[in-house]
């Protein structure tokens, strides 16, 4: 194929999505619509909320522009929130209501969900007998189980018990009428709770090794409360750009790294797995790890920009890693796509996908084939 040809192509496919991440900003306004319909957020007073539009049965937030500034208190990512993934945040609220516990309560409940699990109930294959009860899919954090990730080991209750989500709300609030009765304490039982961040408050109760995560999801979850509260006007939503799943490699390219392109689309779509480096059951190093494997390049499980050189002329197949922790170290990586985009195993919501490199902070590149 010629180098016209192949120009020509690339051309043609970077119009195609920037005409679609432009169609993802428009939202047309449809009469109002049941609740169990789900509903979307438009209104005053919310510059920073992500609007949520309905979208072949579920809620997506609109996929913000490429370039746009971003910052450490929240994800640039969509949150794409099936049915069920809704019906799990309604138990957090309407049982919240029913505890009189306050707005701000309910999204630092989202908030904690969503990073938790996903707003997914999850079995754990450390713990045989979960397996028994109805899930949405699984996890191996210890003995972490339910929405809320809670331990048997830790005193949150049976495995019976944490595998109800409403009972994994319940704990999670804790209070006078939690089932815990203060040990451990929930929301509701720690001190001083409305003072706090709410991504502070959620640590609180939870007791992360990672908590600086849970403040990245408060506009999502804000988002999520809103609708369920019917306070938002409801819209249907024109076609995401995060449908897209590939970009046309540019000429020049090695074959090492055509190789890590097409390996890198392969896992498209994968989960997003805490710890997981299985084929699209991954996280996001376990995904960088196994996409050079497959082009015949050992990586190290974690911390892959040590064995690479930083770069500022990144070329697609370079890593690309983001949300700095401290100085040469950082909290996420992904592949180079070139044209303001990048491949990653973003979160438990999402997943795998091409999304645009502007929804974290931080950015840097390395090339590991130097």
């Amino acid at each position: 194929m010629s180098a016209a040809v192949v120009s020509a192509g690339v051309v043609k496919r970077r119009a195609i999505r920037r005409v679609s991440l432009a169609a993802a900003s428009i939202l047309i306004l449809i009469p109002s619509m049941a609740f169990s319909a789900a509903v979307a957020m438009i209104g005053p007073g919310m510059a920073d909320v992500p609007p949520v539009c309905l979208e072949g049965g579920s809620l997506r937030p609109l996929v913000p522009e490429a370039g746009a500034p971003s910052d450490r208190t929240r994800s640039r990512a969509p949150v794409s929130v099936t049915a069920r993934q809704m019906a799990v945040a309604g138990d957090y609220v309407s049982i919240g209501r029913q505890l009189g516990v306050p707005r701000e309560g309910q999204i630092i409940a989202i908030m904690m969900a969503l990073q938790e699990s996903g707003l997914r109930v999850l079995a754990n294959v450390n713990v045989p007998a979960s397996l028994e009860y109805p899930h949405d899919g699984l996890g191996s954090d210890h003995d972490s189980l339910g929405t809320a990730q809670q331990r048997p080991a830790a005193g949150w209750g049976t495995v019976e018990q944490l595998m109800d989500p409403t009972y994994n709300v319940r704990a999670f609030y804790g209070g006078p009428a939690g089932p815990n009765r203060g040990s451990p304490p929930g929301l509701l039982d720690t001190r001083g709770w409305q003072s706090m961040e709410k991504g502070q408050a959620a640590q609180a109760v939870q007791v992360s090794a990672f908590p600086e995560l849970y403040a990245r999801w408060e506009a999502e979850a804000t988002a999520i409360v809103e609708a369920l509260d019917g306070r938002t006007a409801p819209a249907m939503c024109t076609r995401t750009a995060d449908s897209a799943t590939d970009m046309v490699a540019p000429a020049g390219l090695s074959e090492t790294r055509q190789q890590i392109l097409r390996f890198t689309e392969e896992g498209v779509g994968g989960d997003y797995v805490w710890g997981g480096t299985a084929f699209k059951a991954w996280d996001c190093s376990g995904y960088v790890q196994w996409i050079y494997r497959q082009a015949g390049v050992n990586l190290p499980r974690v911390e892959q920009w040590r064995v690479g050189t930083r770069t500022e002329s990144p070329r697609p197949g370079d890593l690309v890693v983001q949300n700095a922790k401290g100085p040469g170290d950082w909290g996420h990586v992904g592949i180079y796509a070139g044209d303001g985009m990048m491949y990653s195993a973003l979160n438990p919501t999402v997943g795998t996908l091409l999304h645009p490199i502007a929804w974290n902070s931080d950015t840097a590149y390395f090339d590991l084939l130097a």
